[in-house]
């Protein structure tokens, strides 16, 4: 965690400066894409689900919260990979297939910092 008033070594240390030039702040990116997304995909919604059937399952969350389980993780994850390789998903969109818990994230990232050269 960086924070960008105050460092160990005192305050106006250039930190903030170095910053601002090396982070992207993004606009965001809609949420309602990357739902329909999984919708296309075969994503059982919640809301429809029976609970024996979860255990069984991967659970799907978006921006930390659970929005359905899906019957082949691996098979999803490069889909909306492939997807955001052709851009119908942001670059901003983060996917992750956490193998061990069986859930995969995908989460909005709104800043991130590019390396100089």
């Amino acid at each position: 965690m960086v924070c960008p008033a105050e460092t160990p070594e005192g305050q106006a240390c250039g930190l903030v400066k170095n910053l601002s030039l090396m982070a992207v702040v993004s606009v965001g990116t809609p949420v309602k894409v990357v739902l329909e997304t999984l919708d296309e995909q075969g994503v059982e919604n919640l809301s429809e689900l029976h609970p024996h059937n979860i255990p069984d399952k991967a659970k799907i969350f978006v921006n930390g919260s659970w929005v359905g389980i899906h019957n082949d993780p691996e098979g999803l994850v490069s889909v909306l990979k492939k997807k955001r390789r052709k851009c119908v998903l942001s670059k901003e969109v983060s996917i992750i297939n956490d193998y061990a818990n069986k859930e995969i994230k995908s989460d909005f990232l709104f800043i991130f910092f590019s390396k100089s050269l």
